[in-house]
């Protein structure tokens, strides 16, 4: 948990609402009266009914933690090593489990450093529950109550979770975060990446910060929300009457999740705060003692962790996670359909395609077939391919005849397995039908200045060094008989439905160069990323010759039309361009 000189705005909200005494903490501090670490047996039926969640497996992962700080200067602050390596241990377990892992890098962090975030494979992802605790801890020392036994906890409930696999009714999201200790960096990065739409997928954010400490107490965040149901229901089946978290609030990730307007709960077993007289009777351990006398301290060790606490507080989440997120029964086999883009247009006579992706969310991939409906009057619609194994993708192809019915349509895509799974996309289908035609080059003469044309310095010109064409003026490039590079470009807009579509321009090569052949010199002529022609010195002529290409493949598209000239170290060719059209008819 991250310390007590926070900024003005979060120290604020804080001490507002702080009742604690802070004073020195004691030498050692007295464990809580049960020692024990077996799962508890007053737990009701509904309760039982989440997995027990090992405590020695727990632990198994502490002295992971306690042996990375040993081989790394003795802690696991953010950007060390040692939190570098404890990422590494915690993400190698997940991907093994099958989750999907990805790693989130915290540019603004005091020690910019990753976040490690996991969701399992399955449930709807606008129904989102997360579940996070700090990785890092502070440079004092390994760090294992403070937060090694959150991130345990989270990583054996975890592991559970994809060694049940069970049917799952949300999409449950494992968090790690990075720079806590420096001022909840990493997750205030996290939330501030998120768009409104995501953060309004996240139903709820659960946080666990030092879930072991050895004179521990049971606080939950906002004990009395709804949010906080199932974590409370839990520790009242013990009979723990679990107390609000005062001494934590605003000191941990759950803080930056609650700003954005997201409902945050978790559990947490006290810090430096001391224990109340009446809290060690109902719970054990001492009164007027620290709960965690080793809070940021070197023996922050395995030693520093009550296995009691810790049980409770593993088995709680896994009470929670189950009661949130899971289903019942065998899991069925299902998958779910998405389009990229959601919002299309094409014009008449022309298409335009999107990507259709499925995914496994429970069970085993199976075959889905797509469809399409909704499209308006004169508007296909084809799937390359028309059917995939969930966890696939395809090509869905929209392609307007030049009669289409134009305007704003949902076109629903339909995956059919054993369920029946939809997405849909919004198309816009533009135009007034038939050939628009006409020439779509614009100043192809060369007589109205550069506009629309971007050229290189001094290649539209009326230099009496080489006669246009028509007119005055015409594309001179090259022609310097020195290593040059010109360029003449010019964005067009090919109108669709139109039986014939042909780019001319008249062309004149000179050039000083005697080989015949060797291309030393060049010009390529490109539409978008397609190469038409290329000539040479080879090709030098007296006068100019005209250059015809059908460019229909480029109907309904704006591209690029690129002349490209490239001259070698000596003797000159200057290919001078004139009177350039792109004629759709």
């Amino acid at each position: 948990m991250r310390g007590r000189t926070l900024s003005a705005g979060i120290a604020l909200a804080v001490f507002a609402g702080m009742t604690v005494t802070l004073a020195a903490q004691p030498a050692t501090a007295s464990p809580s009266a049960a020692t024990t670490a077996t799962r508890p047996t007053a737990a009701s039926a509904a309760v039982l009914a989440a997995p027990d969640i090992s405590v020695s497996n727990v632990q198994a992962h502490l002295t992971q933690f306690n042996s990375i700080a040993s081989s790394n200067g003795g802690n696991r602050r953010a950007g060390s090593a040692g939190y570098t390596a404890s990422l590494s241990y915690v993400k190698t377990k997940l991907q093994a489990a099958g989750y999907t892992v990805s790693e989130q890098y915290c540019s603004s962090c005091t020690y910019p450093s990753n976040n490690l975030i996991a969701e399992w494979p399955g449930g709807p992802a606008d129904q989102v529950v997360m579940f996070g605790a700090h990785l890092d801890g502070v440079s004092a020392g390994p760090g294992i109550n403070d937060n090694g036994s959150g991130s345990a906890t989270l990583l054996e409930n975890a592991l559970v979770l994809a060694a049940q696999n069970p049917t799952v009714t949300k999409k449950v999201r494992f968090a790690w975060w990075t720079d806590e200790e420096q001022g909840l960096n990493g997750s205030r990065f996290y939330v501030n990446s998120l768009n409104s739409t995501q953060r309004g997928y996240i139903k709820g954010y659960y946080n666990f910060d030092m879930v072991g400490s050895t004179n521990g107490g049971y606080f939950i965040n906002r004990v009395s929300s709804t949010t906080a149901a199932p974590l409370k229901a839990y520790w009242d089946s013990l009979g723990l009457q679990p107390e609000e978290n005062v001494e934590g609030q605003g000191r941990s990730d759950d803080y930056y999740f609650q700003q954005a307007g997201i409902p945050t709960s978790g559990y947490a077993a006290g810090a430096s705060a001391r224990k109340t007289s009446s809290q060690a009777a109902k719970w054990g351990g001492t009164a007027n003692a620290a709960y965690d006398s080793c809070y940021h301290r070197s023996c922050d060790t395995t030693a520093n962790v009550s296995a009691t606490v810790l049980n409770r507080s593993a088995d709680g989440v896994a009470y929670a996670l189950w009661q949130l997120a899971v289903g019942t029964g065998t899991p069925t086999n299902d998958f779910s359909v998405a389009v990229s883009p959601t919002a299309l247009s094409v014009a008449r006579g022309a298409s335009t395609s999107a990507t259709v992706s499925t995914a496994t969310t429970s069970g085993s991939a199976q075959t889905v077939s797509l469809s399409a409906s909704g499209a308006p009057s004169g508007v296909s619609v084809s799937f390359s391919p028309s059917s995939v194994t969930s966890g696939g993708s395809a090509t869905v192809t929209l392609t307007a005849s030049s009669s289409a019915a134009t305007g704003t349509v949902t076109v629903t895509v339909t995956g059919t397995g054993s369920v029946t799974r939809t997405a849909s996309l919004t198309l816009t289908v533009t135009g007034t039908g038939g050939c628009a035609g006409g020439q779509v080059v614009g100043n192809g003469g060369f007589e109205s200045g550069t506009t629309p044309w971007t050229a290189s310095s001094g290649v539209i010109t009326n230099s009496s060094g080489q006669a246009a064409r028509t007119g005055s003026y015409k594309a001179w490039l090259d022609g310097y008989g020195s290593t040059h590079t010109d360029t003449l470009s010019q964005s067009v807009t090919v109108p669709a439905g139109c039986a014939s579509y042909t780019l001319s321009f008249w062309l004149h090569i000179d050039t000083a160069e005697t080989t015949t052949s060797t291309a030393y010199d060049k010009l390529t002529v490109q539409v978008g990323s397609t190469t038409l022609a290329t000539y040479s010195n080879l090709n030098a002529a007296s006068g100019y010759t005209q250059r015809t290409f059908n460019v229909a493949g480029f109907a309904g598209q704006t591209v690029t039309l690129k002349f490209t000239g490239t001259e070698d170290s000596s003797l000159q060719t200057s290919f001078v361009i004139d009177d350039v059209t792109l004629q759709a008819s």
